[in-house]
């Protein structure tokens, strides 16, 4: 019990870490970026005291770090200056510890109002991506797998790798051309209808599969030559029972792990695809909104979320793989 409770307080202590590490990272990149959000939201006609308004109000007035450091143009001397705990970073981690994200700079509300109205949609994204990866990487997998060395297997692997190589701003356009302009079957975007999510399910999906796919047959390979196959095969099992029942469950098992280290991947090229399609989600969110209007506390919202979401997935998956393998259970 003891070392559960170790082990328990060791997962937390790195979540929390990760998440501090990288919402901390975005925080400082976006302070580099040049440009005056104040200017960015009010416009370039904007007088100086709506903009000095504007800064009192988000705290902008203030220094966003511990410390500032700048160089004179005229005289070149550097000005080094500490300013302990009065800083915006110190203030955003104390609204967070409150359950607040803060207010959009652009439009006034709370910035977990706005992720929360597009969070549903990036995550029915990725979640309808990772079944099309999963049920085009399982049966390829395992006809690879089963006929490995033949024709049949080099043509798959050959699918496996422009797939893997195909990136998704590319594959994107194409089938909107294909599917949405040439045969008119779905819209070119937009999340309207129930099959709107399949251009971009397969768009963000494809890479995946084909790297599943390779993954699925490297396992079947492997499995099909340990005893309890030739085992399974002596007591008059099918070939079919053999490969999908007892084969694929201890195949599956590296899978699972490369599944949820692929979601934060699949969040990632979530911006991208979402951007393609103009799909209302975070990604959408993140670019227009928030980066492209220097929103920061936007900005630090929806990153915090992804993590939070990253990491969800990742303690899932371990979770799943400890079902998988009793091995990992007895340790």
């Amino acid at each position: 019990m003891k070392h559960k409770l170790l082990d328990l307080s060791r997962r937390i202590l790195i979540l929390l870490l990760v998440v501090w590490t990288v919402v901390s990272l975005v925080t400082l990149l976006i302070e580099l970026v040049p440009g005056d959000p104040a200017t960015a939201t009010l416009g370039e006609d904007a007088t100086a005291a709506q903009i000095e308004q504007f800064r009192q109000k988000h705290n902008l007035d203030r220094p966003a770090f511990f410390f500032s450091y700048a160089r004179d143009a005229e005289s070149g001397e550097r000005d080094f200056r500490w300013h302990g705990l009065n800083n915006r970073y110190i203030d955003y981690w104390g609204t967070i510890l409150r359950g607040d994200m803060g207010r959009s700079f652009r439009t006034d509300r709370p910035v977990i109002e706005l992720i929360m109205q597009r969070y549903p949609a990036t995550i029915e994204l990725a979640v309808v991506a990772l079944l099309v990866a999963v049920s085009i990487a399982i049966p390829l997998g395992v006809v690879a797998g089963k006929n490995r060395g033949t024709w049949l297997d080099n043509l798959l692997s050959v699918v496996a790798l422009i797939g893997i190589s195909l990136p998704g701003f590319v594959l994107g356009p194409l089938l909107v051309y294909v599917f949405a302009i040439q045969l008119g079957w779905v819209a070119p975007s937009g999340r309207f209808e129930w099959y709107d999510i399949i251009l971009p399910a397969v768009t963000l999906g494809a890479a995946l599969s084909a790297l599943l796919t390779r993954m699925v047959r490297s396992s079947v390979i492997e499995e099909m030559g340990e005893d309890y196959v030739r085992t399974a095969r002596a007591k008059g099992l099918s070939e079919r029972t053999v490969v999908y029942k007892h084969v694929l469950k201890n195949g599956l098992i590296p899978v699972v792990t490369i599944l949820g280290l692929q979601l934060g991947v699949l969040l990632a090229g979530a911006i991208i695809t979402e951007k393609i399609f103009n799909w209302p989600g975070l990604g959408l969110l993140l670019i227009d909104d928030g980066i492209g209007k220097r929103d920061y506390r936007l900005v630090q919202g929806c990153v915090l979320v992804i993590s939070v979401t990253y990491i969800f997935a990742n303690t899932l998956t371990d979770i799943i793989y400890r079902w998988l393998d009793p091995r990992i259970r007895i340790q």
